[in-house]
């Protein structure tokens, strides 16, 4: 018996309290340098990059779930011997934190403009040396195991001149250009935004179907967006519709402005759709802009960037959507209206930061020439050099990446990155590299504009190790390992570190494998939102159950690529787990569980020990398979049930008979349980890192689990004493239901006589009258029931535990009921009447019920069988 553990136990408090535990407890593992990688290990590398969370944000459950999956797999991989980096680090979110600072600065009744550019960017690295960041301390909360002497900054020296260097070096293979395009537009942020910042919902809008041109000449088209026709430069028909064929070269006039604009034949147009004729206004709208460079169109644009009308005339000055009014009662006024309809439900994108409606516009933006790039991307997974799973999830992404339109990277922020080209007097346009210098002298000036945040996220497995000064952690961590994120992000953030990843590290892609999880949504499967009143702070959860009951609820539910739904109640489960983790280890250490000397050879042990050490080694292999597969709700439901079923409920209670009776026997189990806690403990330390620690740190004496190693399948496996204890389990099974069915309280002894010759159970007695609460029948015995279970006989005394009339007349009550129930859904499911008009779920319904109803029926009619009789 172990002196250290059995003292140490007694120090256990009698429950466990995350609070007194994990903040001191996760704190040491950062002093002691457990979570610091060192490049210059002889370690193989394991590495994992975070996807960096905005300066300007807080920890949601979306972190915690991605968090916990990666810390799982991180700290998995330290115990097994890797020089194991989780990269931690932050995105300056160019729009966000701008929009936060000018909400400051509105409360001075101040704008940025009132400060100057110079002022306005000093101002925000102020409001993020106080305010920003707030998520480093709540991934601390979680249990975050990265290496915070590597925490990084989109926007921080190192990282600048990581952007400036792959700008310089695409700009110099004519990968980066500049021109007139149409981009989505925010009226209120006044930049353009990525296609991944624009969120789509459908709106009540109208539908108005104006009639341009006069008599046979005239042709009808419909739009949702009736002010932009005031840029209208043509009107385009189906090359092959014969309806107007006859129009095709012609002009007709545009309503109200005068104008005469070309009807176009263009094969974009579907025919089939409306009247099969569309208005080109290609200065408003990406396919009209398309049509119009095909057909060498003028775009008129007839908005400022506010979105008000700036075209001279009566609609001058108005905001988009009072000019859409104003310009079809003007139409209407004039004749012009040929349908109208409202409302109209259509697809309308929005701002994903402010949720302003996206205006199209054509607007001077710099851009990145993505096809040799995204070619790249793709084949890399085609080839294998990089694996997606789950597999399935392969086809978005070449969906996404074979279709990929040049990427506008320019905004019109003045938080970020600028690009780092400058502007001659006389029309000069030179790109300056991290380690030139910019041109000086009169009329030079640098571009206004900043680079979209995703930029210089998409440098992030590599930037954050030293690129482009080729560091030792560069040499040692790249290409990283695993890249854990959301499909959601799959095309936006994932295809841009593809793409910059293989064409700055020479056709190395950034990572081997990219992991895909799902969304957490609420217990219903709904999306968290604030206008559902759903949202959940995982704080509050944690600091009510603990963050090892938050991190195993998220890991539970973690298939691949599949949302995730979570409740309260679930994490108060995954609570009820740890205190029982913490119950069964507090038990084991007080009764002498021990880890010290060997195991005893398997000819030493009882079946009940060569049965657990067999499950044990068949656990650590099923869950090492699952680790490698990312399958963490299944190697979650693993451990637990192997922790609560089988370590806990069976293997500690069987262990009693065991330790009670002393001797060899006895110290054998105490060194088998101390082994089955010490691995279990090991296996659950990923997911639940705090509990975990702490009592294996109270069962071993060592420094902790953080530097432990992972246990290994060691090959031993005991068939015949697998056999031998479900047989056991068999019998204690069927036992039990027989007591409940009976009304028997858990606790309530009744006597018994076991006939266990010429069975596997016969040595199991002592423990099998343990479980059952059976006592050894006294002289005068007679069985009232006797239960033939698995070639074993037990027969029961209930004349003196139970009221046989009370319990006869109660089951007669409840085979009533029953028997009424049966009848009514019987009744119902025979009348074809109903059946003809019920939906299919209401007769589902009555045929679960009618099921159910049977099922009591012959459940309460054995129970009743059983009774004794009297």
């Amino acid at each position: 018996m172990s002196t250290f553990a059995g003292d140490e136990a007694a120090t256990l408090p009698t429950t466990y309290t995350p609070a007194d535990v994990e903040g001191e407890l996760y704190e040491r593992w950062v002093e002691r340098g457990y979570f610091t990688a060192d490049a210059k290990s002889d370690k193989p590398p394991f590495t994992i990059v975070i996807p960096p969370p905005n300066v300007t944000g807080s920890l949601h459950l979306g972190h915690a779930f991605e968090h916990t999956l990666i810390d799982a797999l991180v700290r998995r991989k330290r115990m097994q011997g890797y020089e194991a980096l989780w990269q931690p680090g932050m995105d300056h979110a160019g729009i966000a934190t701008q929009n936060v600072v000018e909400r400051e600065l509105a409360k001075e009744s101040k704008s940025r403009h009132d400060l100057g550019r110079e002022a306005f960017v000093e101002r925000v690295w102020k409001w993020k040396a106080e305010s920003g960041g707030q998520i480093s301390g709540q991934m601390r909360r979680l249990g975050d195991g990265v290496d915070w002497s590597r925490e990084r900054f989109t926007m921080d020296e190192g990282l600048s001149q990581a952007v400036q260097t792959i700008f310089k070096k695409l700009f110099d293979d004519e990968l980066i250009y500049r021109a007139e395009r149409i981009i989505n537009w925010c009226p209120r942020c006044l930049t353009a935004i990525s296609d991944i910042e624009v969120e789509y919902q459908d709106d009540d809008g109208e539908l108005v179907s104006i009639r341009y041109g006069e008599g046979d000449a005239s042709i009808v088209v419909a739009t949702t967006r009736a002010e932009t026709m005031l840029g209208d430069t043509a009107v385009a028909v189906h090359p092959d519709d014969e309806r107007y064929r006859h129009l095709v070269g012609t002009e007709i006039e545009l309503p109200l402005t005068g104008r005469r604009i070309p009807v176009v034949a263009d094969a974009h147009v579907d025919p089939e759709f409306g009247t099969g004729a569309v208005k080109v206004t290609p200065a408003h709208d990406p396919n009209d802009f398309e049509i119009g460079q095909r057909h060498g169109l003028p775009s008129v644009a007839v908005m400022d960037e506010h979105a008000v009308i700036t075209v001279h005339g009566p609609f001058l000055g108005l905001d988009r959507l009072e000019a859409r009014s104003a310009i079809v009662a003007a139409l209407r006024a004039d004749g012009r209206i040929a349908a109208e309809k409202r409302p109209y439900v259509h697809s309308v994108g929005h701002c994903s930061r402010c949720k302003t409606t996206i205006e199209p516009r054509l607007s001077m933006q710099w851009w990145v020439k993505v096809g040799p790039l995204a070619k790249a991307a793709g084949d890399a997974v085609r080839d294998g050099k990089v694996k997606i799973h789950p597999q399935e999830m392969e086809k978005r992404y070449f969906d996404w990446v074979d279709n990929l339109h040049d990427w506008c990277i320019s905004r019109q922020l003045w938080w970020g990155h600028r690009i780092p080209v400058w502007y001659g007097p006389n029309g000069e346009v030179v790109c300056v590299g991290p380690d030139e210098q910019p041109p000086t002298g009169e009329g030079w000036h640098q571009d206004n504009d900043v680079l979209d945040t995703w930029f210089s996220s998409g440098l992030w497995p590599f930037s954050t190790l030293g690129w482009p000064e080729q560091t030792e952690s560069l040499a040692k961590f790249y290409p990283n390992s695993v890249l854990v994120t959301g499909y959601d992000i799959l095309f936006f953030w994932v295809a841009r570190m593809m793409m910059f990843g293989l064409y700055a590290m020479d056709g190395t892609p950034p990572f081997h494998t990219i992991a895909l999880h799902g969304m957490v949504r609420d217990q219903n499967g709904k999306k968290m939102s604030k206008s559902f009143g759903n949202v959940v702070n995982p704080l509050d959860w944690m600091d009510k159950y603990g963050s090892d009951a938050l991190r195993f609820t998220l890991a539970r539910g973690a298939n691949p690529g599949v949302d995730v739904p979570i409740g309260e109640d679930w994490v108060q489960a995954a609570r009820n787990f740890a205190n029982k983790i913490w119950n069964a280890t507090r038990f084991a250490l007080m009764n002498g569980a021990t880890v010290e000397g060997p195991l005893p050879a398997p000819e030493e042990l009882t079946a009940t020990d060569r049965w657990i050490l067999s499950r044990l080694n068949s656990t650590v292999a099923e869950v090492d398979a699952l680790y490698e597969d990312y399958q963490f709700s299944k190697l979650s439901e693993a451990l637990y049930h192997f922790a609560w079923d089988e370590v806990f409920d069976w293997y500690v209670e069987l262990s009693k008979t065991t330790l009670a009776k002393g001797g060899p026997q006895a110290d054998a189990a105490r060194r088998v349980l101390g082994e089955v806690l010490d691995v279990t403990l090991r296996l659950l330390h990923p997911i639940v890192p705090f509990v975990t620690d702490t009592l294996w740190t109270t069962l071993t004496g060592a420094e902790s689990l953080v530097i432990a190693d992972w246990p290994t399948d060691s090959g031993y496996r005991d068939a015949e004493a697998e056999a031998e204890i479900a047989t056991l389990q068999q019998v204690v099974t069927e036992v039990r239901r027989f007591r409940s069915d009976q009304g028997l309280k858990p606790g309530q002894r009744v006597p018994a006589k076991l006939e266990l010759d010429g069975t596997v159970l016969a040595v199991h007695e002592d423990a099998i009258r343990s479980l059952l609460r059976l006592t050894v029948p006294e002289e005068g015995f007679a069985a009232t029931a006797s239960l033939p279970v698995a070639g074993a006989t037990v027969a029961l005394d209930l004349s003196g535990t139970i009221d046989v009339a009370a319990e006869r007349k109660r089951l007669a009550k409840d085979l009533a009921a029953a028997e009424k129930e049966k009848a009514q859904t019987t009744a119902k499911l025979g009348n074809e009447a109903f059946l003809a008009k019920a939906p299919d779920e209401v007769v589902a319904k009555i045929r679960g019920r009618q099921e159910a109803a049977e099922a009591d029926i012959a459940r309460i009619t054995a129970q009743l069988a059983a009774l004794p009789q009297g």
